[in-house]
């Protein structure tokens, strides 16, 4: 299965130089947040593949204006061919706008979903806006991870971690992978493709 990663910057080779078969293979597309609607409602179209996301702490025009034709899985845990996905959205609060949350909050939203991840007997994808403390987060205030994602990934053993929020050019050399025990942690900041 081939997955393709979104998140924080539209790809202009699939949006402004677009052309067809650019998205022949895809069988999924998962977005991360902080991306256009338009841009994803465009991909789902084009691409003929899902399109399942999450929301980015900037995201707030998406209640106006939600991508068309995707899901919206942000708190959920869905299924996918087999794929056991766990949607959480935002950030670690900074502001008070937009989809922010407290280690706390964020605590009660994996706290909610206990029963479904017991239920399907674990996760397969951890899919988040924000990275997990310590493993490819920011060093500022606003682009710190949540030390709660790191409890379910230690917890649950998801094969991936899939984030956004921590763009590949605010440090030169940062690392698109890293190795939390059993799970392979990917910042999908622009696009990143995934096969499985």
């Amino acid at each position: 299965m081939k997955i393709l990663l979104l998140a924080d910057k539209e790809d202009p080779y699939l949006w402004d130089y677009y052309r067809p078969g650019n998205l022949d293979g895809i069988d999924l597309i998962l977005s991360c947040g902080d991306l256009k609607p338009n841009y994803l409602s465009f991909l789902v179209t084009m691409g003929r593949a899902p399109v399942l996301y999450v929301h980015g702490n900037h995201d707030t025009r998406y209640e106006a204006e939600p991508p068309e034709g995707c899901d919206c899985i942000d708190g959920k845990l869905v299924v996918y061919k087999g794929l056991r996905i766990l949607g959480l959205g935002g950030s670690a609060m900074y502001s008070r706008e937009g989809h922010q949350y407290t280690e706390r909050q964020m605590k009660r939203r994996i706290a909610r979903r206990w029963l479904d991840i017991m239920r399907r007997g674990g996760i397969d994808i951890l899919l988040t806006h924000a990275p997990a403390a310590g493993w490819g987060d920011g060093e500022d205030y606003a682009h710190r991870g949540f030390d709660c994602f790191n409890s379910l990934i230690e917890r649950y053993h998801p094969a991936y971690h899939v984030h956004g929020h921590v763009h590949m050019n605010y440090s030169y050399g940062a690392d698109r992978t890293l190795q939390h025990g059993d799970t392979t942690v990917i910042n999908a900041w622009g696009k990143y493709l995934l096969e499985i």
